[in-house]
């Protein structure tokens, strides 16, 4: 189990990450003394941070730092400080993300899985796909974006993870409907059209508008 170290100094916010971490098999601890984070660091050896600017007694960037001076353990900065320029220091700072608060625990999620998965090659299923806020929920077939979740039919679905699972990757006609063939659904050029059309519309009225490129004789992308 994948041990999720969160130094965050309002326990609201803290306690909130580490149920939603707890509520995906992770195992997380919330630091408890902000003048010894080194040493809850190097007690509990995490396999992931997250780590905010604004602390009490040295701030994030300064604890950073010392991490980096012993591990290379990714470290996710969470903070409400989300200008380019805190963004900017975070990554030079040794950070591997950045996620700006107030955050849907959702995508907070997602990206703390995508860099487990980088980081130490994670064989589990995949739990979340995200692009651009919307999150992909591959235990219940749904799509959350900003808070609000937005129903998918089976094929629906199918066709969005098919490409989520291949951004930046065009995607062709014949190869969605092979999958969704494979899910026992056939569909023909039309179909595929009508439901590529009604998934669009869904997308577009959550506010996710050009979230599917059309690129015409080639497929569909998202990128």
């Amino acid at each position: 189990m994948y041990r999720i170290f969160i130094i965050e100094d309002d326990p609201g916010i803290a306690r909130g990450i580490q149920k939603q971490m707890e509520s995906w098999n992770l195992e997380a601890r919330c630091a408890s003394d902000f003048e010894k984070i080194m040493e809850e660091f190097s007690d509990y050896h995490p396999h992931l941070v997250l780590l905010d600017i604004s602390l009490p007694f040295y701030n994030g960037y300064y604890w950073c730092q010392e991490i980096r001076k012993i591990s290379r353990v990714p470290v996710i900065f969470i903070s409400s400080a989300s200008d380019n320029m805190n963004i900017v220091m975070a990554m030079q700072m040794g950070g591997d993300d950045f996620i700006a608060k107030p955050f849907d625990q959702m995508v907070m999620t997602a990206k703390i899985q995508a860099v487990l998965r980088r980081t130490y090659d994670y064989g589990g299923e995949q739990a979340f796909l995200e692009h651009k806020g919307a999150v992909l929920n591959m235990a219940d077939a749904s799509l959350s974006y900003e808070g609000e979740k937005i129903d998918l039919t089976k094929n629906e679905y199918r066709i969005l993870q098919t490409l989520l699972e291949n951004k930046g990757k065009i995607i062709s006609r014949e190869r969605l409907m092979e999958k969704l063939w494979e899910s026992d659904s056939f569909v023909d050029e039309n179909t595929l059209s009508v439901n590529v059309n009604r998934l669009r519309k869904k997308l577009e009225k959550a506010g996710l508008t050009d979230f599917i490129s059309t690129k015409v004789g080639m497929g569909y992308l998202i990128g």
